[in-house]
């Protein structure tokens, strides 16, 4: 659920901007196996693909994208640097504020076992810099939705939503609970491929 829901969140941005565009699916099923991930990307590639992005933390899908000449999309750090001709922009994940929370709450005697969500209003999801292949409009817009994002006004998984079918899977003006999005086990109209 946590990989679909990021497709699913990345296909969604992406139909904002282009309303036909189509996210390509291709499981790898790891975290870091470059080779195996080049590979994958390479798939994509050889299908069409003019935008390679993924869910893993190798640079090796950047480095594909550059070697066909298409732009990417990194995840979890900033791979501009593996992929300078290719690299538009990426997700970045910082644990150091949510772990130091932790432990002063564990120091002060007041830390409870719970769920925590924290993301962009923490710090701890952000954006790498973005490329300077990237319009200085499309910027704007990023980083005038990430705003959004952060402060609780724009909420991605906002109704209404359809599944790869076309069945309303979230309606008009409803934002799922938790619960709903912990067990997301479908994908978004516009998504191509299995969720296995």
């Amino acid at each position: 659920p946590e990989v679909m829901r990021g497709i699913n969140a990345f296909a969604l941005g992406a139909q904002s901007v282009n309303p036909g565009v189509q996210v390509r699916v291709v499981w790898t099923k790891t975290w870091y196996d470059p080779a195996k991930e080049k590979e994958a990307a390479k798939s994509l590639l050889d299908v069409g693909a003019d935008v390679i992005a993924q869910h893993q933390d190798s640079p090796a899908p950047q480095e594909a994208a550059q070697e066909r000449g298409v732009y990417s999309i990194g995840y979890n750090s900033d791979m501009s640097s593996f992929a300078p001709k290719s690299h538009l922009v990426a997700p970045i994940w910082n644990w150091g504020p949510f772990y130091k929370e932790v432990v002063e709450q564990v120091r002060a005697g007041s830390w409870k076992s719970q769920s925590t969500w924290h993301g962009l209003e923490k710090g701890i999801v952000d954006l790498s810099p973005m490329s300077s292949m990237v319009p200085k409009d499309a910027q704007e817009k990023v980083l005038k939705t990430k705003t959004a994002i952060s402060s609780g006004k724009f909420l991605v998984f906002t109704g209404p939503i359809k599944d790869q079918s076309g069945k309303v899977r979230i309606d008009k003006g409803v934002v799922p609970p938790d619960k709903e999005l912990l067990g997301m086990n479908w994908f978004v109209q516009g998504v191509v491929g299995t969720t296995e």
